[in-house]
């Protein structure tokens, strides 16, 4: 039996969900970790966080010292994440049909924002006329806590003068379903990313499809429909 759901706005990941940004994540994370012991702290534990976390984890540790020095490797630190996101942004490219979706999406009169934790030079330097598109884009910049955490996702919603319980949240990653999830929002996995079907659907995914892009697909006058097929 198809079902429909009637939405009001669609929240999307940027980095292998809209976009391929070609990020070295090893080395970034590599590289912050090795700016941490240049502070002689402890850095057992934090090796496998991703990046943002562990520049908090860091700084955490920094400040222990008593030194006064958390501003300077915070700088430092997210400066090695922005060069990262920069490098990767000279050869991104947006996944196909995403515009044409975008598009479809505004037309019908459903919002659409995206929440990323990439910089927001690194999101204009891919796709430029983004605000065209989207009525909320919420970088890393934007938010105090980016996602998992639902404050980021909760930001771009006000943003767009929605709620929740009319909002799709898409994304590539486990990490995408969890915070959709820890929001109330009906949750969408693609495919076009770094996470096999399998894992978006341990993650908690309502529905997984190829790509955003096939979205279009699951328009019809009333909603989106959501039946898996």
């Amino acid at each position: 039996m198809k079902e429909t759901r009637k939405i009001k706005a669609v929240l999307f990941d940027f980095d292998g969900t809209l976009v391929k940004l070609n990020v070295d994540f090893p080395a970034m994370r590599e590289a912050v970790l090795d700016l941490i012991v240049s502070y002689n702290v402890q850095s057992d534990g934090i090796g496998n966080l991703f990046a943002l976390e562990m520049i908090e984890a860091g700084r955490e540790l920094i400040s222990r010292l008593g030194r006064n020095r958390e501003s300077e490797y915070l700088a430092m630190a997210y400066g090695i994440v922005r060069r990262f996101e920069m490098e990767g942004a000279k050869e991104g490219v947006l996944i196909e049909g995403v515009k044409e979706m975008l598009a479809e999406t505004k037309r019908r009169g459903i919002k659409a924002g995206v929440v990323t934790r990439n910089c927001r030079d690194a999101v204009g330097a891919i796709f430029p006329d983004i605000v065209e598109y989207c009525g909320a884009v919420i970088t890393r910049e934007d938010t105090e806590r980016v996602k998992p955490h639902p404050d980021h996702l909760r930001t771009a919603l006000r943003a767009l003068k929605t709620s929740a319980p009319g909002a799709i949240m898409v994304g590539d990653h486990p990490m995408d379903i969890r915070a959709g999830r820890s929001i109330g929002a009906f949750t969408v996995g693609v495919l076009t990313g770094y996470s096999e079907k399998e894992d978006l659907v341990r993650a908690g995914a309502d529905l997984v499809i190829s790509s955003a892009a096939a979205l279009v697909s699951r328009f019809d006058e009333s909603g989106i429909s959501t039946t898996c097929q």
